[in-house]
């Protein structure tokens, strides 16, 4: 089977590495996402493990699209009753690349893909509906690609997340920051600002080899409402997932924020994300705090913008903090592309373009000072 799996675009490398942990060979990087072939239970597995994918698409066809009549042609030889359960409602998502595909239209993509399949299964078409099975109809050179949304909500959502904080993290991105950053659970960890705790979770997954989807719910995942659903191959597959959790994380794991509130929230997060006595949560400013380890991975998503009035105190005082007192720390700090990092007095190893929604970011890597 075919496979895409979507991501931000400056994060991809990172997607197609974890595929490759799957025991993916070869996948191709497109842009926003990685192209794989791997059959049904590879890709089960990709919908519990991948941290950092957006979604997961089946590819059921490559169709000609000059026009919408070829397009409703060619996709009604598609298997449809193989693919389409007739009694769930679908829709069909157009994303139309280049000026060709502008011409025909994104109405007319639509209504030749659902004209085809509501024909073919009795299926029907209804956007409206809540959480319907999803076509997605990607056009360009005149081909149309038509993937089947498998993951159904986006993956970021791992079922956890509170309200409370003003500036949360996806848990996708956070995750990123941890591989980019070359985490893997057998080191301290350190999140001195930790807001909502959404760092401090999902290095939690990492370090317990946790799979960070394995809590979703029964009927969650879009290709559970899809024909060719094998049941007992999903409950398998969920089953070696849960045992290959390990009983405590590698090494111990500590958040702390200079707000009491946000350091609640954090543990009650947590507490849903069933990590909660894994973690070390702690209210204390970063000029008070000391290393809880000789070393590790000092990580944070400074705060910016609105909320400390961007100014470049807070990167003096975090530079400060990495030179004198977590000198023996590797650290990773994620900021602004406008933010005044010369504050920090140290120069990182590596420098890392993302995009935190529409904000341009960046994640500055430091090795531990000699």
């Amino acid at each position: 089977m075919r496979w895409i799996a979507t991501c931000p675009d400056d994060t991809k490398e990172v997607l197609a590495a974890e595929l490759v942990q799957l025991g993916v060979h070869a996948p191709l990087l497109i842009y926003r996402g990685v192209t794989f072939e791997a059959g049904l239970e590879t890709g089960y597995r990709a919908h519990l493990w991948l941290r950092t994918a957006s979604r997961i698409q089946r590819i059921v066809a490559e169709l000609p699209a000059r026009s919408a009549r070829e397009l409703f042609l060619a996709a009604s030889g598609v298997p449809w009753p193989e693919l389409i359960v007739a009694r769930y409602p679908f829709s069909v998502s157009a994303i139309l690349t280049d000026g060709e595909s502008r011409a025909l239209g994104e109405e007319a993509v639509k209504t030749a893909v659902a004209t085809a399949v509501e024909s073919a299964t009795g299926a029907r078409h209804d956007p409206e509906a809540g959480d319907p099975v999803t076509l997605v109809a990607h056009l360009r050179a005149g081909i149309c690609t038509l993937g089947l949304d498998t993951a159904g909500r986006a993956l970021h959502k791992r079922g956890w997340r509170l309200g409370g904080h003003p500036a949360v993290l996806k848990e996708t991105l956070a995750a990123s920051l941890l591989l980019l950053a070359g985490y893997d659970g057998t080191e301290p960890l350190l999140d001195p600002m930790c807001g909502s705790g959404t760092i401090a979770i999902e290095a939690a997954y990492i370090a317990l080899n946790k799979a960070p989807l394995i809590h979703r719910g029964k009927d969650d995942f879009g290709f559970e409402h899809q024909a060719g659903f094998d049941r007992a191959l999903w409950r398998r597959v969920s089953d070696q997932a849960r045992a290959a959790k390990r009983a405590v994380p590698l090494a111990p794991i500590f958040a702390s924020d200079i707000r009491q509130e946000f350091v609640d929230l954090a543990r009650q997060t947590a507490l849903r994300a069933r990590v909660e006595k894994h973690l070390t949560f702690s209210a204390v400013s970063l000029q008070n705090l000391s290393p809880p380890a000789p070393s590790g991975l000092f990580i944070a998503n400074l705060p910016y913008g609105e909320r400390i009035n961007a100014s470049s105190g807070l990167y003096r005082d975090v530079g400060h903090a990495l030179r004198e007192r977590f000198s023996s720390w590797r650290a990773a700090l994620l900021i602004p592309a406008a933010a005044p990092r010369e504050a920090l007095g140290i120069k990182p190893r590596r420098q890392i373009e993302l995009m935190n929604g529409a904000l341009e970011v960046r994640l500055l890597l430091f090795d531990a000072q000699p």
